[in-house]
């Protein structure tokens, strides 16, 4: 429930954001899904960003108070009401003030926690260009089940008009079906053949670094396809196939602005993933860590996984550090428990479950067959973390996941070569948290 203050500022901020969308009509581009939406609002900005005035959403702002604070280019006022008072004033002269030379695109990511709030967003936004990532269980404990999370997401399909486009997840079945609720241009993404853009010839490239560990020496290479073209793409920054779905729904993008594939590829070799979000980062004793740590969904998780198995370490072994996965309502010890279960199959050298909910992690493991003696259960990220110190030696590389609460930016940071840059390299590092 939002408080007074949150009220009192959405009923601010809105009217401002809809006042500035009619007086310099950007194309808005909606994204939303239960995952990866940061990841694809960041790949269609290093795109389009390339030859066009963009402006991103900024940090996780998605929500009735994010979304127009992107719209006018303001930070969050934090806690202070006289830095909101100034963030307002500066509002209200990018609303009705001097002319200002404003983006000529919005790529703005739109979250729902609740059964309404898209249709909050979109009333205010009028998006031309929607993009849904996926569906999958996440704000389970809001919505009654998968079907009327895909019924939320739908909303911003048929808030986009006839002459606009919307682009779809190939590989999500949900998804797909979204199409019958627009007249517009439809474009599909995926790694799939039923897909109009897709990635085929998928690997690994660079080679390892001094010491054994990864490193940044390490990422993906592949081949988009659209139709009768192809055209190779490397991405430096990447190791989750999964990553994969920000890039080809940025590709689509391009497209539908009538680019072609060798004009709309290249930039995106840049493309990095936000903190926290399979983001490689060096460790300490010559190790490497995925860093997943900014939130996690059963989905997500299970991809970052199969990541984690597919990594070429050599001698180096392979520990999964898993935090609580939450907001999976009545599914939750089901699907921590299923984790585990794909745990013990992937055959890893370690795994470190922290949290209450991630001790069914644990026993899914162990139930399925992974030895008793390398499951070990921590109750917060700071004990796993120096835990972890003593036991990893160089070439091991460490997959960290885990939801927000569960904070396991902290045990990155204990083990991270250069803590001195957390601050850039991780997430929840500002003065809020």
């Amino acid at each position: 429930m939002p408080t007074f203050a949150q009220r009192v500022l959405q009923h601010l901020l809105r009217p401002l954001a809809v006042r500035t969308l009619r007086r310099y009509h950007p194309t808005v581009i909606g994204v939303t899904g239960s995952v990866g939406k940061t990841s694809t609002v960041l790949a269609c900005a290093l795109m389009l960003g390339a030859k066009r005035r963009v402006r991103a959403s900024a940090k996780n702002y998605n929500n009735e108070i994010g979304v127009p604070l992107s719209v006018l280019g303001l930070m969050s006022g934090g806690r202070s009401g006289w830095r909101w008072l100034g963030r307002l004033w500066r509002g209200v002269r990018v609303a009705f003030g001097p002319a200002v030379d404003f983006p000529q695109d919005l790529i703005l990511e739109l979250a729902s926690d609740k059964p309404g709030d898209l249709q909050y967003l979109t009333t205010m936004l009028h998006p031309r260009i929607g993009i849904v990532t996926g569906v999958t269980a996440a704000h389970l404990n809001r919505f009654e089940s998968l079907a009327a999370v895909a019924e939320e997401k739908g909303v911003v399909v048929a808030a986009v008009p006839s002459d606009g486009v919307v682009i779809l997840n190939a590989d999500d079945p949900l998804v797909t079906a979204m199409r019958t609720r627009t007249k517009a241009r439809v474009i599909t993404y995926g790694l799939g053949p039923r897909a109009d853009v897709s990635a085929t010839q998928i690997g690994f490239i660079g080679r390892r670094g001094v010491g054994g560990e990864l490193g940044r020496s390490l990422g993906l290479c592949c081949r988009v396809k659209y139709g009768d073209a192809a055209v190779s793409l490397e991405l430096p920054h990447v190791v989750g196939e999964h990553m994969l779905y920000a890039v080809l729904a940025a590709v689509a993008l391009g497209l539908s602005y009538g680019r072609t594939l060798a004009e709309v590829v290249p930039p995106l070799s840049a493309f990095m993933p936000p903190p926290g979000r399979m983001r490689v980062i060096l460790g300490i004793k010559r190790t490497t860590i995925i860093d997943g740590s900014y939130n996690s969904s059963p989905f997500a998780t299970q991809a970052a996984v199969r990541t984690l198995t597919q990594l070429p370490v050599g001698t180096g072994r392979r520990y999964a550090v898993l935090g609580d996965m939450l907001e999976l309502g009545a599914i939750a010890g089901r699907a921590h428990r299923e984790l585990g279960g794909q745990v013990a199959r992937a055959k890893l050298d370690g795994l470190f479950c922290v949290g209450e909910l991630a001790r069914d992690i644990a026993r899914g493991a162990q139930q399925a067959g992974f030895p008793e003696e390398k499951v070990f259960t921590f109750s917060d990220a700071g004990t796993a973390g120096r835990f972890l110190q003593d036991r990893i030696h160089p070439g091991d590389v460490l997959l960290v996941k885990g939801s927000q609460a569960v904070r396991l930016e902290r045990l990155v940071k204990e083990l991270m070569a250069e803590p001195l840059r957390a601050r850039e390299l991780l997430v929840r590092q500002g003065p809020e948290w």
